[in-house]
């Protein structure tokens, strides 16, 4: 295992319930974890918590994210407005681990709705599990944050 460092997790209303399990399961793993929310089933807004995530790890508070909604797409796309955030939506534990190696992904999203709770484990122990591979996929991520910096020219 990589040597722990914070994790931050987060979700809505529909994602409460396998958060909570995530949480316990990540702590199990040896790292610590900052929740964000929410922490009840009341509906909130996604994006505000996947903002506080993304702001967490870009502000260096956090290394890693974890996010958790209905389908985990919402949650994906709102992180990914925050400039220099990588989130990858993964319901399989070879995505999450390409989303670390291949992306440098910061953040994991998966949904409740989709997947199960023993998965939705193991897909995180994949993510949080890999390290980004610089000199296999250096170059695409740099040209990928060229994009996010220049536009698309």
């Amino acid at each position: 295992m990589n040597t722990p460092f914070p994790v931050a997790i987060g979700c809505d209303e529909a994602g409460f319930e396998l958060k909570e399990l995530l949480k316990r399961h990540i702590e199990t793993l040896g790292y610590p974890v900052t929740d964000f929310g929410t922490h009840s089933t009341a509906p909130v807004l996604y994006p505000d918590i996947a903002l506080a995530v993304a702001n967490a790890i870009n502000a260096g508070q956090q290394r890693l994210g974890v996010l958790v909604c209905g389908t985990g797409i919402g949650m994906a796309i709102s992180a990914n407005k925050v400039l220099g955030i990588r989130a990858a939506q993964a319901h399989d534990t070879y995505s999450a681990e390409r989303a670390r190696k291949s992306n440098d992904a910061q953040i994991l999203s998966i949904g409740a709705r989709v997947i199960g709770a023993e998965l939705a484990k193991s897909i995180v122990t994949a993510f949080l599990a890999s390290e980004f591979e610089a000199a296999r996929s250096g170059a695409k991520v740099a040209r990928i944050n060229a994009i996010e910096r220049d536009g698309h020219q």
